[in-house]
């Protein structure tokens, strides 16, 4: 008796050309035994950009000698985090002295109006 011809689906199934499936073939990856799932918790993230943002995005890559766009794109993301933190320390500082200023360490005099303007005016 002849066996049927077999052909191998997407998803990696193996099915015999009469619609029969057979036995599912364990997938492998590089960095994982034979059958295990990814245990890392990395998860894949889309962002859709304009024209302008991937220049900017390609741009950085280079200039910063990155290893690839999602390197970039994760570098930035560190640094939102940590303006986010900043930002959450000055909210608990502020909520600590309860709208009063926060004392200066010893020897820091308070910035003159000029200082404060010069600084406001300042253009990274």
């Amino acid at each position: 008796m002849r066996k049927p011809a077999r052909d191998t689906t997407k998803k990696g199934r193996a099915v015999a050309t009469d619609g029969r499936a057979t036995k599912k073939r364990e997938a492998t990856h590089p960095t994982r035994g034979k059958g295990q799932k990814g245990t890392s918790g990395a998860k894949v993230a889309q962002v859709r950009l304009q024209p302008d943002e991937v220049a900017d995005l390609e741009m950085v890559v280079r200039h910063l000698n990155l290893g690839s766009t999602s390197e970039a794109l994760r570098e930035g993301l560190r640094l939102l985090v940590r303006e986010a933190a900043e930002e959450q320390a000055a909210e608990e500082i502020r909520a600590f002295y309860d709208g009063k200023q926060a004392p200066r360490p010893a020897g820091v005099a308070p910035a003159t109006e000029a200082e404060l303007r010069a600084a406001d005016d300042t253009q990274w």
